[in-house]
C-alpha cells in the first residue's frame, strides 16, 4: 500500500473501476493523494502489478465482509454411518432409511454398513449385496452411489450422496 509499493509500474485502476492504464509508481501515488486516497496492492502476481485506488479503511472492511460471508456459505459435509445387520427388522430398517434420507436433505454423506459377525461374515456375497441394497431401496431421498459396495472386515459398506438430479431415488 502506498509507499510500500516498490516496482517501477504498476496498471492502475480509479476509484470507480476506471483503467488509468500503466504508469510509474510515482506518479499513480500522487494521483492517489491527490484523489484523497491510498493506492492498494490488488493483484501483485500480474506483469506489471494491479494497483487501486480507493479508501484503504474501506477496502478491509470489504475484506472482512467477503471472508465472513464465504466462512458463512461454507458447509462442512460429514459422512454419517447407520449400521443394519443381516436380522435387522423391517420396522428397524425403515427407521435408518429415514434417518439416513434426513442426513442427504441436510447434505451429508452417509455410509451405510451392513455389520456381519461369526458365521454371516462366510455367506454368500451376492445374497449379502441384496441384502445391503434392499436397504438402500427403503430410503426415501434421491441419492447416487459415491463409494461402491465394498467387503471390510466388519461386513459390507456403501457411501451414498444426495443426487440433486434426481426426482426419485433409483440407484
Amino acid at each position: 500500500m502506498n509507499e510500500g509499493i516498490r516496482v517501477p509500474e504498476v496498471r492502475v485502476i480509479g476509484p470507480e473501476g476506471e483503467n488509468f492504464g500503466v504508469m510509474k509508481t510515482p506518479d499513480a501515488l500522487a494521483r492517489a493523494k491527490e484523489a484523497g486516497l491510498d493506492l492498494i496492492e490488488v493483484t501483485a502476481q500480474a506483469n506489471p502489478p494491479v494497483v487501486k485506488i480507493m479508501d484503504y479503511g474501506k477496502f478491509k472492511y470489504e475484506q472482512k465482509r467477503k471472508d465472513r460471508d464465504t466462512r458463512a456459505k461454507a458447509h462442512s459435509a460429514e459422512t454419517k454411518t447407520t449400521q443394519v445387520k443381516v436380522g435387522t427388522s423391517e420396522r428397524d430398517m425403515h427407521i435408518k432409511a429415514s434417518k439416513a434420507a434426513l442426513w442427504l436433505r441436510e447434505g451429508h454423506r452417509v455410509k451405510v454398513d451392513l455389520f456381519l459377525w461369526g458365521r454371516y461374515k462366510y455367506m454368500e456375497f451376492n445374497f449379502l449385496k441384496e441384502r445391503l441394497e434392499r436397504f438402500l431401496a427403503l430410503i426415501p431421498e434421491s441419492y447416487k452411489i459415491a463409494d461402491e459396495i465394498r467387503k471390510g472386515p466388519k461386513g459390507l459398506s456403501v457411501v451414498i450422496e444426495i443426487d440433486k438430479t434426481a426426482k426419485k431415488s433409483g440407484a
